[in-house]
């Protein structure tokens, strides 16, 4: 009997420009036209359904064209889906060297190196991951949402490292924003990053469960929010060791409940023990690198980057099902700092 990946695998790719019917059962009466469409073509997200109707790919049984989601089906009624070729990527493919940990037909993981940009954004136009990604993958970029471009599903900071997935065709992309949008609650993600800290928590392991939200004084930083307003956000740390006595340093293990922007930099500064070298959150520690050792100085020096870096990286294949899992080594950068304090304790 096969199970629901092999189901999936055997249904993954539709013929592009070719029509493919899509019956509308009893069960589905009253409901939405694109989340119908998107219960039947098991590839497809919903957000492509939605631009292929807006596009005019969608017709009814006279060959009219349907341009409206929103629209309420009946049973019996009958449609047509035609795919068209995926339009060219964009932004433009870049010759950047990329760590790739592992890549199969639907998925890429990277180990990002700190100071990479994962997304074209104001200021960073070229240069970026997906300009990478795009130059990398090429033809094996089967549309994500109708476009041949890679399908990015989580984020890391620019000057955070480490390991980051994404999706390759529309299936994974759907797949993967799922398990991301449970965060791990359903057992199949997990991410566990390390970081160095100023000082030593109170305690050697907590969560810190602190609502996020946009500054008011700085639009490009996020703060605790007040009272019941902000998004739901939970951070588990542990102390895995501290260098000096009292401790100037401390390298915490941190897994997210929750996948916010700038979460475990904001919330480890609430706790009281910001991300070491944090150039945003942790500016009013920089005098705290002249209690450190000589060498540990220059370590910290030569950092200039938040020390945060993504260590492992799980998850359950979005096609076949297979749980993957992957580490990454703390770069070198960070290893240096970790070195010095070391020597000098």
């Amino acid at each position: 009997m096969e199970n629901a990946a092999e189901t999936m695998a055997s249904r993954r790719t539709h013929p592009v420009g070719e029509p493919i019917r899509v019956d509308v059962a009893p069960s589905d009466q009253g409901a939405r036209l694109d989340k119908v469409l998107t219960g039947h073509l098991v590839d497809l997200s919903r957000a492509h359904v939605q631009a292929l109707i807006r596009a005019g790919h969608v017709t009814d049984s006279t060959g009219a064209s349907i341009k409206e989601g929103s629209r309420r089906v009946k049973p019996g009624e009958c449609f047509e889906v035609r795919i068209p070729e995926p339009a060219p990527a964009e932004p433009a493919p870049e010759p950047i060297a990329l760590n790739v940990v592992y890549e199969d037909d639907d998925l890429i993981v990277i180990d990002k190196p700190a100071h990479l940009v994962v997304h074209p954004a104001a200021g960073h136009a070229s240069g970026t991951l997906v300009n990478a990604l795009i130059a990398h993958c090429g033809a094996s970029l089967s549309g994500i949402g109708g476009v041949k471009r890679p399908g990015i599903v989580h984020r890391l900071d620019k000057g955070t490292s480490g390991l980051l997935v994404v999706a390759k065709t529309d299936a994974a992309h759907k797949g993967l924003s799922e398990q991301f949008a449970a965060h791990g609650a359903d057992g199949r993600m997990e991410r566990t990053y390390v970081a160095l800290v100023w000082g030593k928590p109170l305690r050697p392991r907590g969560t810190i469960d602190a609502p996020l939200t946009r500054s008011p004084i700085n639009r490009k930083k996020i703060a605790i929010a007040k009272g019941d307003t902000g998004r739901h956000a939970v951070t588990h740390y542990e102390v895995v060791r501290s260098f000096g006595a009292p401790a100037a340093i401390s390298q915490l293990r941190l897994q997210l409940e929750t996948g916010r922007t700038h979460q475990i930099r904001v919330h480890l500064a609430h706790l009281g023990h910001p991300v070491a070298a944090d150039p945003v959150y942790a500016s009013g520690f920089k005098a705290k690198v002249q209690v450190l050792p000589q060498q540990a100085q220059e370590a910290m020096r030569q950092l200039q980057r938040q020390a945060l870096h993504a260590v492992e990286l799980g998850f359950e294949h979005p096609v076949t099902g297979k749980k993957l899992r992957f580490t990454s080594p703390l770069p070198e950068d960070m290893a240096q700092v970790v070195r010095a304090l070391e020597r000098a304790h």
